[in-house]
This record gives structure tokens, C-alpha cells and sequence, in this order.
């Protein structure tokens, strides 16, 4: 994982911030890597189209959208890969899926104040079927609401002493995300499965390396 954590980004900081580091990625791996891509037979027209800013979907609107495409989510699923899929089949394009049920998110992601049942979160899909690469929110930073939810999801609230400890007198808007590196290098590279980017892949034969 590559972990960004930035002070002072609330989720559309965030979300921008994703969007222009995959550019940014994306325009150097062609800048320096098509020897690469061509062994590979990676079809560079499909990265060379990308452009910002990438498409933003509620969740909301997410499910209505894939309940029409034929799906079984309903209002407050995680969702899935299928799903995932479904979702980016129209786009060329990376698209940000935003603000999803708390219950399906982590606690420590801040309540949507425009609607209190989401988070301030996204989930960036890669296009061609590649699914989720990045995951990022905007964090919680009300320490009453941070402690809520720690009791709400049932977590040993000694643990996170010292989390609570960085909120309890005061923060800042703050935002970070994770992207997943392998994921990103097989989305680029156009492989057929991830275990292609990894370096000691688990296999039905092999725990280690």
C-alpha cells in the first residue's frame, strides 16, 4: 500500500489529490515504461485517453444504477467486485464512488453531515474491470462522535487510547487514503491477474516467500 495522510484536506481535497497522482503515474509509466507495455501487449491507447477529472457517483446512486444493470445490492451493501465492474463498464476512466454507509466503513471516517447514515469516503475504481485501487475518507475528528463509534463497532476502547488521545483537545480537517500497489500495477500493465504484479504471489502450492 501507499499510504497519504494530509492535513487539512477535507474528501474533495482528497479525492483530488488521487485523481492527480494517478495522472500523474499514468503519464510517467508512458513517459518511460512503453518498452515494457508493448512486451506486455498492453493496449496504451486505453491509458493514453485517460483525462481528469474522473467521474464522482454517489453510492446512493451507485445501487440505483446497478440495480437497473441487473444487480441484487441493496442500500447499505458493501460493494463487490461484480459490482465494481458494473459500475466503470461505460467509463474510460478511473470513477470516485463516494459517501458510503457508515456500517460499511471503518470508524474512524467522518459522518457526512448532509447525511448522517454515510461517511465522507470514496472508493476509486480503475476502468476495464479492474476494480477498487484506491480507498480513502476524510477522518473523524469529533471526539465525542470517534468514541461513539468506537462502542457502536464493539472495539476495545483501550486500544485506541492513544488515536483518541491525537482528537481529544482539538484537531484539524484531515484526510488520507490507501492505494493498493499490485492492484495499480496490474491495472496499468493490463494483466489478467494480480498475482502477476506481485512479487511472492500465495499460490495453492506456495505460502513462502
Amino acid at each position: 500500500m501507499i499510504e497519504p495522510e494530509m492535513a487539512f484536506y477535507d474528501t474533495n481535497d482528497n479525492m483530488r489529490l488521487q485523481e492527480d497522482m494517478l495522472l500523474y503515474v499514468i503519464g510517467r509509466v508512458l513517459e518511460r515504461r512503453r518498452a515494457e507495455l508493448s512486451v506486455l501487449e498492453r493496449d496504451v491507447s486505453k491509458l493514453e485517453s485517460i483525462k481528469g477529472p474522473f467521474p464522482r457517483i454517489d453510492y446512493s446512486d451507485a445501487v440505483v444504477t446497478l440495480q437497473q444493470k441487473g444487480s441484487a445490492v441493496t442500500w447499505g451493501d458493501d460493494l463487490g467486485a461484480e459490482d465494481e465492474s458494473l459500475l466503470v463498464e461505460d467509463h474510460t476512466t478511473p470513477v470516485f464512488v463516494c459517501n458510503y454507509p457508515k456500517q460499511a466503513k471503518a470508524f474512524y471516517m467522518k459522518e457526512n453531515p448532509a447525511d448522517p447514515r454515510t461517511v465522507l469516503c470514496d472508493d476509486c475504481l480503475a476502468p476495464e474491470g479492474y476494480g477498487e485501487i484506491i480507498g480513502g475518507s476524510q477522518r473523524e475528528d469529533d471526539y465525542d462522535k470517534l468514541v461513539a463509534r468506537i462502542r457502536e463497532e464493539g472495539l476495545p476502547m483501550d486500544a485506541y487510547g492513544w488515536y483518541l488521545d491525537l482528537r481529544k483537545y482539538g484537531t484539524f480537517v484531515h484526510s488520507g487514503y490507501g492505494l493498493g500497489l499490485e492492484r495499480s500495477v496490474a491495472w496499468l500493465c493490463g494483466t489478467p491477474h494480480i498475482r502477476e504484479s506481485a512479487a511472492f504471489p500465495r499460490m495453492m502450492n506456495r505460502l513462502r516467500p
